[in-house]
Formats: structure tokens, sequence, C-alpha cells
């Protein structure tokens, strides 16, 4: 279904239609392949087949796929068809035949993994590169007919070593799942996500599950760098990996085409509603959320396939003991390939070149919609995600391997050794770590929040490129983002959307090395750390396989002994600090601040909870709206273009939500209008925060009316509650000067303002005894606050 309605203007979108703008997070774009200012790659040329075959056979992975897997990787020869004289595969004809056959079979019609080789000119260097079909993909956010994931193994061809493992993630804005100088003696084992089939690496001796960071017992499965200049993302290796392996929360959604979901369609007679993801995992309506899902099921492994030329696993779905040959040598399949999984059914497939598939030109197949109401303009700008997807060998990445190197470290650990590698090139990369905003212990009820966890991962758009990425344990990481003016979004099921504007690139970026060490000396580190414990290799012999890595080759890059140059990233964080707060819808409120009519030239804005702190810093471009959470108390900030502040007390009535039964709405927003910056503005607030804060105290004297709770110490709150009053009274004095334009009057007022709040400081620790600890603790928080905020109007020019 489709809504026509159109707005240029994507602040003003509702919720529905943001989600909508956030639906490309899927096979449109290529990762690592727009890096335009890197060094040039060397040409490639196809390697021989007999040597092709060989690595293939060697190198071929062992897949794990989710117990709810509707789409295995098959072979998409059975669904071939002509269209205009050119051989071509349909949509429809893919998706019925596969599930056709699948009820026929009784077990995963024709698994296959489709195998290229090349090698670069005048270098040792080779690539092996392993290509999944499957017939169909759906995600969170997106969703397409025909799908292709892939695998590069780069191969020294002199010392007969891996290089580095690269497996494709949703994006090009994704980092991909990257490990740089594995064991040659393992098999590469492939975890591949629900639906998009997203491929994570698993290299550790836990082979059906996905480890971000190294163990006591165990390597970490990837080797990409983190972001040392945001604090909250510093030892987070910046890479996809698997969301729902790592305890997040992924609900996915129906995809339909002409009006009714696909397994409903006339042309789909063998799709039905099981033959997609789970119902368990799907959510019908986003809109119709009130809060994030909270019983969505895990992840648990349910079909391992293994190359069937082995002789490890049988055809029947049996596996064996059999000894398999890895590297020209007779080894046991159990040391290392991590041996079978328990509950699992084990299937061999056919490992077939790639040259077989060559003569199909397209993979077809119309546009598809969301079931929900989604606005045409963002279904078509994203018809790339939910249409169909290309064929492997027309991409750039099929021809030049190195093109889905996203790690800026792995290829420049791959360019000191081969000289046809190009170095890489500063990129710039979007970070931020996505919470949820939710109501403090610490605080009175519905005066302050603080941040925790999400248990659903978000979706984020930077939309000037529609091309969004989902978070992977909360991360959001955009990478290879041009420089210039974007705006961000960022949604989850059942949250409020966030929105801000951000520069991207230009001397206001941290410029951060992205890792102390190169990516070689991490993985050596990390192995050295872990063969003790895992019986894998000595500290000494694998120190040695990793230098030997680096200077093995007669091609490579000479080695000087100074290492190669840490590569920098031009970091930006988003948010505030690097971390975006998001509201459940049931919670949220729309705070809009319009600058319409205001005689300032405001430039920025920015949200403060009394608890939680900084919750929302953004640029300001005329006007604003940002969802915060009903049970928190705000200070809201704006700057203008001279550097002046004004600040704007802002406390929600936790209960003004909307009184009816549709969770798309969040009740009446709360307006600041022509929001004004300098001492007017900044007096009016002390004003506010005060008084606010001497109203509540009174409470607890009126409810003391008889004078047993507080015999004894009643002074010392009397005495808080007329110091508040005091600070209130000259605070709105020195606004009224500063309208009038009064300088002299309203700085004098300012100061015993500020006299008085620093005797308030002294009067609480007074009252302690007569004050609820929750209550304590936001007074103090409100004093600190309006401290500073009276130590900026005494220093404000601006009137």
């Amino acid at each position: 279904m489709t809504d026509t309605s159109t707005r240029s203007d994507t602040r003003n979108l509702n919720r529905r239609t943001l989600l909508a703008t956030l639906a490309s997070a899927g096979v449109g774009s290529l990762a690592g392949c727009s890096f335009a200012e890197r060094e040039s790659d060397e040409a490639t040329t196809e390697t021989d087949p007999e040597l092709a075959e060989s690595l293939a056979r060697r190198f071929a992975p062992t897949l794990y796929f989710d117990a709810a897997e509707p789409w295995l990787p098959t072979d998409p020869r059975p669904y071939e068809s002509e269209r205009d004289g050119d051989p071509v595969v349909d949509g429809f004809d893919a998706l019925d035949g596969y599930h056709a056959r699948d009820a026929d079979s009784g077990g995963p019609p024709d698994p296959t993994v489709f195998y290229n080789a090349v090698e670069y000119d005048d270098s040792p260097l080779a690539v092996v590169q392993f290509w999944l079909y499957s017939a169909f993909d759906q995600f969170t956010t997106n969703f397409h007919w025909h799908d292709w994931e892939v695998l590069h193994v780069f191969v020294d061809t002199e010392t007969d070593r891996p290089q580095l493992y690269v497996s494709s993630s949703h994006s090009r804005r994704v980092p991909n799942n990257e490990f740089l100088d594995p064991d040659p003696e393992m098999i590469p084992r492939i975890l591949a996500e629900l639906g998009s089939h997203s491929s994570a690496l698993s290299v550790n001796d836990e082979p059906d599950r996905f480890q971000r960071l190294p163990g006591a017992d165990l390597l970490a499965d990837i080797t990409n760098s983190a972001i040392e200049s945001v604090e909250a993302l510093s030892e987070v290796p910046l890479a996809y990996g698997l969301p729902r392996d790592e305890g997040a929360r992924l609900p996915y959604v129906v995809p339909e085409y002409e009006g009714v979901p696909v397994y409903d369609h006339e042309r789909l007679p063998n799709v039905e509603r099981t033959s997609l993801v789970d119902e368990d995992l799907t959510v019908r309506s986003f809109e119709s959320l009130s809060s994030p899902p909270t019983d969505l099921p895990g992840r648990s492994t349910g079909v391992v396939f293994r190359h069937g030329g082995r002789g490890d696993a049988g055809a029947d779905g049996s596996s064996s003991d059999a000894t398999e040959a890895v590297g020209g040598e007779s080894t046991d399949a159990e040391s290392t390939d991590g041996g079978a999984v328990d509950g699992t059914t084990e299937y061999a497939y056919e490992l077939v070149p790639t040259a077989e598939l060559e003569h199909i030109t397209a993979f077809t197949g119309p546009q598809l919609s969301f079931e929900f109401s989604v606005p045409e303009f963002a279904e078509d700008a994203i018809a790339g995600h939910i249409t169909t997807t290309g064929v492997p060998w027309e991409q750039p990445r099929y021809e030049n391997p190195a093109a889905d190197i996203t790690d800026p470290n792995h290829r420049a650990a791959l360019a000191e050794r081969y000289d046809a590698i190009g170095d890489a090139a500063p990129i710039n990369t979007v970070v931020a770590a996505v919470t949820e905003a939710v109501s403090s212990d610490d605080a009175p009820d519905g005066e302050g929040l603080t941040t925790q966890t999400p248990n659903v991962e978000a979706v984020a758009l930077l939309e000037s490129d529609p091309a969004a990425v989902p978070t992977f344990g909360g991360v959001a990481a955009l990478r290879d983002v041009p420089e210039g003016e974007h705006r961000l979004t960022v949604n989850a099921a059942g949250q409020a959307p966030h929105s801000e504007r951000l520069s991207v690139g230009g001397e206001s970026d941290a410029t951060s090395t992205v890792t102390e060490q190169t990516a070689s000396d991490t993985a050596a580190t990390t192995e050295a750390e872990t063969a003790g414990t895992t019986g894998a290799e000595t500290p000494e012999t694998t120190t040695g396989r990793a230098e030997s890595a680096a200077t093995g080759s007669g091609s490579a890059a000479p080695d000087d002994g100074s290492g190669p140059d840490r590569t920098a990233e031009r970091v930006t964080a988003a948010g505030s600090a690097g971390e975006i707060p998001l509201v459940a819808r049931e919670n949220a409120q729309r705070l809009e601040i319009d600058a319409g009519g205001t005689d300032a030239d405001l430039t920025d804005v920015a949200i403060d909870d009394d608890f939680a702190g900084r919750l929302y810093d953004s640029p300001l471009d005329g006007s604003d709206a940002v969802y915060v959470h009903r049970g928190g108390a705000y200070t809201t900030e704006v700057r203008d273009a001279d550097g002046a502040v004004g600040a704007f007390r802002v406390n929600p009535d936790p209960a003004s939500g909307t009184d009816g039964d549709d969770p798309s709405e969040t009740g009446p927003p709360i307006r600041i209008d022509r929001p004004e910056t300098g001492k007017a503005s900044l007096s009016s607030f002390l004003a506010s925060i005060t008084g606010e804060t001497s109203e509540e105290l009174g409470g607890l004297l009126d409810d003391d009316s008889d004078g047993d709770t507080l015999t004894g110490r009643e002074n010392a709150l009397r005495g808080l509650v007329r110091a508040l009053d005091a600070v209130a009274s000259a605070s709105e004095r020195a606004a009224e000067n500063a309208r009038a334009g009064d300088r002299a009057n309203a700085d004098r007022r300012i100061q015993t303002a500020s006299t008085g709040l620093e005797r308030i400081a002294e009067l609480i620790a007074e009252a302690s005894d007569d004050l609820p600890d929750p209550l304590e603790r936001a007074v103090e928080n409100r004093v600190e606050e309006a401290t500073r905020r009276a130590e900026q109007a005494r220093k404000a020019d601006k009137l």
C-alpha cells in the first residue's frame, strides 16, 4: 500500500515515513568500492582453472545457518528462463520454484557454493571468492528477490598462506567482517545472518558463535580496528558481526507485492506464510508498537553445510568422522573445522565455478512494498534495495576483490606486503552508540532519566544518501561518508525517531588512528595470548607466522623496519559525545524549537536532562524537533551565530501522553517559540528552574502541616525554600532589566542570584535529613545547572 502524499522537508515527516526511508540496509551498494581517494590496485587475471579449483577445495567454507532460515544456498540455474533472447533468472520463478523443490526433496534443494579465483598481476597474491546464492532476502528493513553474498580469501601463492578473510556485510556503508592472517590450517567458517544472509566470520573454538572481542580462551572472530577518538566505542571493533548472536534483537517485516503479502500472490502458489521468516520474529506494523519488542527469539544454529568433496558430510544430512585434505595434508575434520554442532542437521554442498553462471545476464524481479503505509517517494528512493540484485560478475569486486576491504588497516597491511594493492586513504566515518532513555531510579518520579543498552537494534540513515545501515550491538557506523552537511536519522522498532544535522569532514571532525597497532600486530598478539589455552600455536610460532606473512613474499613492499603508516580516519561522532538515546513511543513527547520570528541567528541546540546529562546536541537551521522522554526534566540550550547562549526549562507532565489507543500518537508537542539568547533568556531560565524547585520542596512543607514529620528540622527546609524564592525573584527582575536594556541592574541582580545559589548549596546539606534521597539529588543537580547558567548570564554581552 502506498500513500502518495509527499513532503520535501524530512524533518516534518511522521514516524511512519522516517521508518520507511530507513528501509535500505541491503544489497544496492558494495562495501569498500567507493573509496575514491585510495591508491589504485593492479589489474587481475583469471587464475588457472586447476589452481582455482585447488584453492576452492582447500578453503571451501563451512556454513552455519539459523534454525529459522527459509532460504539456504542453492543453484539458480534450475530457474533460468529467456527474456528478449537473454538468459535470466526471474524472481517469481526462483522463489516459487525453490519452495516447490524444497517441499518435494525433503531437504535443501541443490546445495551449492560457487567460486571464482583471480590473481593480481606481477604479484603472488591470489584471491578465491565463494559466492552464495539465495532465492530471496527478507531483513529488518529491506527485502528483495534473489541474494548474493561473498567470502574473499586472499592467499599468498608463494608462502601458501592465507592473508585476509573478507566476508560481505549489508552495504558499502557497513564495515565488512574481516580477519587478517588467519590460521592456514583452519577451514573458513561463515555464520549467515537470518533472512539477510550477511556473513559473519568464525575462527574461534566455538564454531557457530560469533566472538567480537577475544575472551580468556577464544580468539576474536574479526581483526577490524576500533575508533579510538570516541570513548564509548574505543574498544569496539567496527564490523557488522552477527547482532542476534550478540544478544540483540531484530524484528523482521513482511514484503508485499500488488497490495498483498508475497505469500498470498497468485504467481507464488508454492509460497506460504510459513515459507518466510518465522512469525515469532516478525512485526507486521512498526507503528503499532508502543515500545520495543522484548520477546523476539535469539539466534540458534539449525543447518550446517560442508563441502561434499572433503567427505566430512553426507548428502543425506549425516556427518562423519572422515579426514579431509587441508593444504595438501591429511588432518582431522574436528580439529580444523570446529566439529559438529549439537542439534543441527548437516548437508554437503557442491562446489561449482562461477564461470558456469556467467552466461546469465540478469536476476530480475519487480519492486516490492511494505505492508504498512509508506510514502511513494520513499519507496522509489530505495527501489534498488527492495527490488532485486545484480549479477556478481558485473560488480567491481568480482575482478578486484580488494575493493571489498573496508578496514583501512587491513588494506594498509596488504599494501605493505604487496605492491599490487594500493594503500588506504583517510575516509570519513560517522559513529554513535545508540542507547535507550529510561526513567532513573535515582531521580524523583517523572523527573530524571538514565540511558541503557537497547534490546532491539536500530537503523541509521544519512538522508543525503538513501543507504541505511543496521546497528550492531547498538553501534551505528557509517563508513566512507562524503564530506559536507548531512542529516542523520536513527530509528528502531517501538521507538520514536531521532534526527539531527551534522557536518562531515573538515577541521571540526576528530582525526584518529583507528588502532595503536597494525592489524597484523593485533592478530599476532591476540593469537599469542590465547595459544596457551587453546593449544593452537605457541606464541613463538604465531608471531613468526605473522612476521613471515608480512615479509615472506619477494614481490611484497620492502620492510624498512618502520612498519606501515597508521591510517587516519576522519571521525564524526554523532549525537552527544557519540551517544544517541532513543525513546520508547509510549514515553515520547515531541519538543519543538520554533525559531520563526526570533531576532537571533540560531546555530545550535542541545538538550540536557537533570540526571542523564546531555541527550541531544545538533546544529540548528531555523527550527528543529526532538522526541524526549516524558519522565525527564530538561534544560534546552540554543546558541546563535555570535556565540550567545539561551536556555529554557522544559519539564513535561509524565501523564501528558495521548488519551487514545493509537500508539502512533505521542501526545501534544511542547513548543519553545522564538527562543532568544543572552542575559534575558538565561535569567528567565534561572527563575524557572529555582521556582520549580521551590514549589516542589514547598510541597513537603504542605504535606507536614501538622508538624509531625519535620519537627525540630523544619527551619532548614523552610530556609531552603525561601532562598530559592529569593533567587527566582532576583532572576525575574534581571530578565526584566535585560529586556529593557538596563545592563547595570541586570548584572547586579544576576550577581544577587549567584550569591543566593552559593547559599542554597549550603542549605541543601542542612536540610538533607528532611529530603528524600532522589529529591535531594535532583535539587543538587538543578542548583549546579543554575549556577552554570548564572555565570553564563553574568558574562553575556548580549542583553
